[in-house]
């Protein structure tokens, strides 16, 4: 797993105990793609992991999201489905967030008490 203290701005995979597949993801490590997150899109294929972030809203959103708070260990905290339009409540604990389309997180096996693992890609070589 990355040192999630450090996420960068990039891609990589989340892996769920009990999934074969691992699950693609966006990560937004700095504010201004955590800002944006999936305001103008239509939806997601995979996940958009928010760090650090502990809460979330869904004000101009186009569909209805799946919300996991993690704390530093990447243990879901607490899993939440939003409409658009809500303000989330902040999750002390949390230190990211997993955000997916509503019913991912139930597919997934991803539930309160789940640790999971996410591998960043490398950074590009520059």
């Amino acid at each position: 797993m990355g040192d999630p203290r450090h996420w960068r701005n990039g891609t990589g995979l989340l892996s769920v105990p009990g999934r074969d597949e691992p699950v693609p993801v966006e990560i937004a490590g700095s504010y201004g793609t955590r800002r944006r997150g999936l305001l103008g899109r239509d939806g997601i294929a995979g996940a958009l992991l928010l760090s650090p972030c502990n809460s979330v809203h869904t004000f101009r959103m186009r569909f209805p999201i799946d919300v996991a708070y993690l704390d530093r260990a990447l243990t879901v905290v607490d899993v939440a489905t939003m409409v658009p339009g809500r303000l989330g409540l902040p999750r002390p604990r949390a230190r990211h967030v997993l955000e997916a389309e509503a019913g991912a997180m139930a597919r997934w096996g991803i539930r309160t008490g789940t640790v999971l693992d996410i591998r960043a890609d490398p950074a590009p070589a520059g």
